[in-house]
C-alpha cells in the first residue's frame, strides 16, 4: 500500500504545481517550509521535484549546511541549502518513510516509497543513504508515470520508426537496447511494450526494480535475498506461457542464456544490456559465453542510444553565421542514404538560459539512436566472431545511421545543439 503523505491536498499540489516552475522558486519554498513541521517540507520538496520535472533528489552533508541538488534533463542543477539542524528531522522522515532504520547512520541504506498525489497518480520513490564525513547523504529517484513516454513521442527518424514497427510485428525472437546507466533505454523499451500490448497476449516482466506500471502486463521483481533473480525469475516466466516477456537487464551468462533459448522457441523478448553502443552488443553476450550461432539465430534488433538535451525553445538562438560548425554538420551528414539527408538550410541552434529552463539553455531530452537489424547477412556475420569496429563498419555498409549521425541531424534540424551532441557522443569523434 502506498504512504499517504499527510499533507500532501489538493490545494498545496496545485499551489506547488503553479508556483514552483524555477529553481528560485523552490528556494523560496524551502525556505517558507522549513519555518513549518518536516512532514510538510518533505511534501513541498517531492512535489516541487514533480513540478520542475526533475528525476532525483540530492540531500548532500557539507561543513556547516545541507547543499540540494536536483537531476533535472540528466544535469545536476544547485537547489539551495537546508540548515542542518532541520536536516536531522528532515532525514529521519524520509527514512521512516522509505522503510530504512533511523537509528544506523554509519551504514549505507535502500528503502522505497509510494504516496498519491491528488490528481490520482501514483508516484514511486527510491531512497539511498550513504555515511559521509560530515553525515548521511541521501538521494531519492522521483519516479513520475507521466514521465512514461508513447511509441510516438520517442522522435525517432522515419526510418528508423518504420523498422522498429517491423521488428515488433515478428512473434519471436530478442530485441535489446544498449546503452551507459541514465541513457532512457528501460523507456524506450517500455516505450515498445506500450505498442505491443493487446488482451489477445500475455506480457510478463521480470524488473530491478519496477519503475512504472504498465497495464496490461504482469510484472514481477527480483529480490536476490529469496532466491528470485533474473535467472531463476525468468526460468519461472517461462512456464507461465507468455507470448511477450520483458528482462530488465541480461547481468549474467545463465540470463543470457535463458533471454536467447526464450527468444528462439517462440518468445518475444525484450532486454537491456551495458554497452557503449550497438556494435558492442554482440561481443558482450560472447563474453557472457553465448555461442555466436544462437545470437545470430536469437537476435532480431539491437538498439543503441543516448540522452541529449533540447534546446529552449523560449531562449534558443538560430546562428546562421556559424560557419565552421554548419560545415561539420554538413560534411558528417552527407554520406548519409538520401532518404535521410536533411532538407533546407542548416541552422545551428545556440543555448542562451531564461527563467523557463532555469537559465541552463535546455529543456527535456531526446534521444540519438542506431539501430542493427540481424537479418541474413548480418548473421552470417556475426558467425564469424567479428571485433566491435569490424561489426561497427559492416553495420555502416548495410546503412546503420550512428548516434552521432543521428545526434548531428537533430542538431540540423534545431532540435539540440553540436555542444550536446559532442558531450554524449565523444567516442564516435
Amino acid at each position: 500500500m502506498p504512504i499517504e503523505i499527510p499533507s500532501v491536498s489538493a490545494q498545496l499540489y496545485q499551489e506547488i504545481q503553479d508556483g514552483v516552475q524555477t529553481i528560485s522558486q523552490l528556494r523560496q519554498k524551502l525556505t517558507e517550509a522549513q519555518t513549518r513541521d518536516v512532514t510538510h517540507m518533505v511534501t513541498v520538496l517531492l512535489l516541487s521535484t514533480i513540478a520542475l520535472g526533475a528525476s532525483d533528489i540530492h540531500l548532500e552533508p557539507e561543513i556547516t549546511d545541507i547543499k540540494l541538488r536536483l537531476r533535472i534533463d540528466g544535469m545536476l542543477q544547485d537547489a539551495g541549502t537546508i540548515d542542518r539542524t532541520i536536516y536531522t528531522s528532515l532525514l529521519s522522515r524520509i527514512k521512516l518513510l522509505a522503510g530504512a532504520k533511523l537509528n544506523i547512520a554509519d551504514k549505507p541504506q535502500d528503502g522505497r516509497f509510494s504516496f498519491q498525489i491528488p490528481n490520482g497518480g501514483l508516484i514511486e520513490s527510491r531512497v539511498a543513504t550513504l555515511p559521509t564525513e560530515y553525515g548521511e547523504s541521501a538521494v531519492i529517484r522521483v519516479l513520475n508515470p507521466k514521465n512514461l513516454i508513447k511509441f510516438s513521442e520517442l522522435d525517432l527518424r522515419k526510418d528508423l520508426q518504420e523498422m522498429f514497427v517491423r521488428e515488433l510485428k515478428k512473434p519471436n525472437g530478442l530485441i535489446v537496447a544498449t546503452g551507459p546507466t541514465g541513457s532512457g533505454k528501460t523507456s524506450t523499451l517500455y516505450a515498445l511494450l506500450n505498442e505491443i500490448i493487446h488482451p489477445e497476449i500475455k506480457v510478463i516482466t521480470i524488473e530491478d526494480p519496477i519503475e512504472y506500471h504498465l497495464p496490461g502486463a504482469i510484472q514481477t521483481q527480483v529480490h536476490p535475498e529469496r532466491g528470485y533473480d533474473f535467472a531463476s525469475g525468468l526460468q519461472a516466466i517461462v512456464r507461465q506461457d507468455p507470448d511477450v516477456i520483458l528482462v530488465g537487464e541480461i547481468r549474467d551468462d545463465q540470463t543470457a542464456q535463458i533471454a536467447l533459448q526464450a527468444a528462439l522457441t517462440g518468445h518475444l523478448v525484450f532486454s537491456t544490456l551495458h554497452t557503449n553502443n550497438a556494435p558492442g552488443t554482440i561481443s558482450r553476450l560472447l563474453s557472457l559465453g553465448s555461442l555466436p550461432i544462437n545470437i545470430a539465430a536469437a537476435t532480431n534488433l539491437i538498439i543503441g542510444q543516448r540522452l541529449v538535451r533540447r534546446v529552449c525553445a523560449q531562449c534558443a538562438v538560430y546562428d546562421k553565421t556559424a560557419a565552421e560548425e554548419i560545415a561539420a554538420v554538413e560534411t558528417s551528414v552527407k554520406g548519409l542514404p538520401a532518404r535521410i539527408q536533411p532538407q533546407g538550410n542548416a541552422r545551428v541552434a545556440k543555448a542562451k538560459g531564461c527563467s523557463v529552463c532555469n537559465t541552463t539553455g535546455y529543456k527535456g531530452r531526446v534521444g540519438l539512436f542506431e539501430a542493427i537489424v540481424v537479418d541474413g547477412p548480418m548473421e552470417e556475420f556475426i558467425l564469424t566472431n567479428p571485433s566491435i569496429s569490424a561489426l561497427r563498419d559492416f553495420a555502416a555498409k548495410q546503412g546503420m545511421i550512428t548516434m552521432r549521425q543521428d545526434g548531428l541531424l537533430k542538431v540540423f534540424q534545431g532540435i539540440t545543439t553540436l555542444e550536446e551532441v559532442d558531450r554524449v557522443t565523444a567516442d564516435y569523434t
